[in-house]
């Protein structure tokens, strides 16, 4: 059982008087959360909202860009080249690093949203770009990206990715999120329990597939009707464990630190 992980959500997603979410309850509940940046969802007033309640909740703040479709809500498919992505990513993160910075507080990760997300899992250059612009222009902030190969290989870049698994998101055979265009109400117990699962080392797809899965970061959806019942269930199942919860750079410090650790005992071991 891994005994270290962050817990993140997705937050910020309301736009002018159409309210989603309750960040105030859910932001509280995580130790880091992604900020809608007003291209899939959020506008000024509703990101610094959020940034505000991360702020006086200790939690770590980052940048969730997306696709530029408000009706959608960043969930339909577009294309976008490498190049394209990128600059998505990098403008939107631009438009919250400017709110965060007037605010005292430090924008810790960049995590592409929804279906924008799932063409960085689709097509390892998009990730790569996304990955290597965020990199140079914010040299030590991480990007977020679903674990496993796609994640692995823009890591071997040089660039710091946090891996992520999802508590209430099913999976297919290939190890791919299934995204819900309109999200309802989830089991919390069965979430906390997969959120388990990711923690043993493996989740199951929707058709009993055991996919390997290595996680710094579990997710799950603010936008989700039961969000806070079902952070409650995954925060307690993790007490219940002795998994301890941490932001996003304390993870990765700790995985490195036991990478790190485990290479020198590699090299110090008798032959």
């Amino acid at each position: 059982m891994q005994g270290l992980v962050d817990l993140n959500a997705d937050a910020g997603e309301s736009f002018g008087r159409w309210k989603l979410g309750d960040d105030e309850r859910v932001i509280p509940l995580v130790t880091s959360v992604n900020i809608a940046c007003g291209w899939h969802a959020g506008d000024p007033a509703t990101m610094r909202a959020a940034l505000r309640i991360a702020r006086d909740a200790g939690v770590a703040a980052g940048a969730h860009p997306g696709f530029p479709d408000l009706a959608g809500f960043g969930r339909r498919a577009l294309t976008m080249s490498p190049r394209e992505a990128a600059d998505a990513c990098l403008y939107q993160f631009g438009a919250l690093r400017a709110l965060a910075d007037e605010m005292g507080v430090a924008i810790t990760h960049v995590k592409p949203h929804g279906a924008l997300y799932g063409l960085t899992v689709r097509d390892p250059a998009v990730a790569e770009a996304v990955g290597t612009a965020v990199a140079a222009a914010a040299p030590g902030v991480p990007v977020v990206l679903l674990a496993g190969p796609t994640a692995d290989r823009v890591a071997e870049l040089g660039v710091p990715v946090v891996r992520e698994a999802f508590a209430d998101l099913d999976y297919d055979d290939a190890g791919h999120i299934i995204i819900e265009p309109d999200p309802v109400a989830k089991d919390p117990q069965a979430c906390a329990q997969q959120a388990l699962s990711v923690l043993r080392g493996k989740v199951h797809s929707v058709s009993g597939t055991a996919v390997p899965v290595r996680a710094d970061s579990i997710c799950l959806h603010g936008d989700r009707p039961n969000a806070v019942e079902v952070a409650r269930a995954v925060r307690d199942a993790f007490a219940a464990e002795g998994v301890e919860l941490a932001a996003m750079r304390a993870v990765l410090a700790d995985r490195d630190s036991g990478a790190a650790s485990a290479a020198g005992t590699a090299e110090t071991a008798p032959a």
